[in-house]
């Protein structure tokens, strides 16, 4: 092997005392790598040997701490990579050698072949460069964080100029809002000053209503006045007339004409006088005030005999001949109320059967409910002609359901629910159904 150019020991005996820049070493480790294909397996270090048959990148990669530490500690290893790399750079190495390093060269690659070769004054080089690397990176920082302080300054404007952009807009909005909001105001004090005037004239009406009702009271009262008037000079007429009948048969004949004359007189006043009140003809005659029970006609007694039992089914009859009647059914409550000891099916199947036909007897609308929370599956089920049929849904009982039907009617329509439970019957007779027994409607049915 060819030994080191320069004088024995020379650069040999120099030590660097400061651990090996990052940029250095990585020059150093591809150098050892572009080297390392160049030897045999014999001329390797035994660490090294694993790493024979890497490719270039991944031997940097993945050997680069072994390399270095062989190169470091083996000196022949580092002669066999400085004759490698006096091959693949002659003109660096030779400067080296002469002790001029070419002024144009990387520093890096100055220092990381100084550190090869070691010639004399290589701890120098490789502290240069480490020091120029380190101004390098220095500056290279310095221009970054300027380039970013510029950065951050144009964002800083451009956030700026969207605040303002933003803060003018909001400002224009808030202008709006407030004009909108004074209109709304001036809106709602106009509203206002209509419903004061509306309530001002509400009163005023009702004080002219409360006048014309008080003279119509009045005007009444003046014709009952009137009216007694003219039934006392009527009984003053009807006696003179008895006088002048008396008067002539007594053969008083001019009297009598005299009474005729006012007696003719006083019947057309009166006449007039009903017209002008518009008095309706007597209908009410003095002996239909004595209280007396008629042929034909039923005491209180009887009355209170024929009124119906609470059970008695013509109650639900009378119940479905209103107009418009509904019928809601509490299907499972009224058949095993009637007959649990059938299967779920049949039961329903003559529920239903039975509910056609009181559908078709009394045209009521009718609905049956039953509770589906427990079903596995849907229930095949065809409903009769004129019966509405419903299952619950999951987590809704058949008692929810029967409410929700009712709460569903307009107010004012007769709905008559059919079921035995207590707690079903007083909530639908607070949202205004009519609750009969479950036993009630079985009656009916059968």
């Amino acid at each position: 092997m060819a030994e080191t150019t320069g004088e024995p020991g020379d650069g040999a005996a120099e030590v660097l005392d400061r651990p090996l820049p990052d940029g250095v070493r990585r020059r150093v480790v591809q150098i050892v790598s572009d080297g390392f294909g160049g030897l045999t397996l014999g001329e390797l270090p035994a660490q090294l040997r694993q790493y024979a048959r890497f490719a270039p990148n991944r031997r940097a990669k993945f050997a680069g701490n072994a390399m270095a530490s062989a190169l470091e500690t083996d000196a022949l290893f580092r002669q066999r990579i400085g004759e490698k790399l006096r091959e693949a750079q002659p003109e660096l190495t030779g400067a080296l050698d002469s002790g001029s390093p070419p002024p144009a060269a990387d520093p890096l690659d100055v220092a990381a072949a100084a550190y090869v070769l070691r010639p004399t004054g290589w701890v120098k080089l490789v502290t240069a460069a480490g020091e120029e690397a380190q101004r390098a990176d220095a500056e290279r920082a310095d221009e970054e964080s300027r380039a970013e302080l510029e950065r951050l300054r144009e964002e800083l404007a451009h956030a700026q100029g969207q605040v303002r952009t933003e803060t003018e807009r909001l400002r224009q909005e808030l202008d709006t809002v407030r004009r909108e909001s004074e209109s709304l105001h001036r809106k709602l004090r106009s509203a206002l000053s209509d419903v004061k005037r509306g309530e001002a004239a509400l009163r005023k009406l009702q004080g002219e209503i409360e006048a014309v009702r008080a003279e119509g009271q009045a005007q009444v009262s003046a014709a009952e006045s009137e009216t007694r008037r003219v039934k006392g000079r009527l009984g003053e007429v009807e006696a003179a007339l008895e006088a002048s009948r008396r008067a002539a048969r007594e053969g008083r004949s001019v009297e009598d004409m005299r009474v005729r004359l006012l007696l003719d007189t006083v019947l057309e006043a009166a006449q007039g006088l009903r017209r002008e009140l518009a008095l309706p003809p007597v209908s009410v005659r003095p002996a239909e005030t004595v209280d007396a029970v008629e042929p034909g006609r039923m005491t209180p007694k009887d009355i209170a005999a024929r009124a119906l039992s609470e059970h008695d089914p013509a109650i639900l009859d009378q119940l479905l001949a209103l107009p418009q009647a509904h019928l809601v059914v509490d299907g499972y409550n009224v058949t095993k109320t009637g007959y649990p000891q059938m299967p779920l099916e049949k039961q329903r199947l003559r529920l239903l059967g039975q509910l056609s036909g009181l559908a078709a007897q009394t045209g009521a609308e009718v609905t049956c409910v039953f509770d589906g929370a427990e079903l596995a599956a849907p229930v095949l089920l065809a409903p009769p002609r004129g019966v509405r049929v419903l299952f619950s849904k999951p987590g809704v009982t058949a008692d929810e359901l029967i409410r929700q039907l009712v709460r569903a009617e307009p107010p004012g329509r007769p709905v008559i629910v059919a079921s035995t439970d207590r707690e079903v019957a007083d909530g639908v007779a607070k949202a205004g159904a009519r609750p009969v027994a479950s036993a009630m409607l079985l009656k009916r049915l059968s």
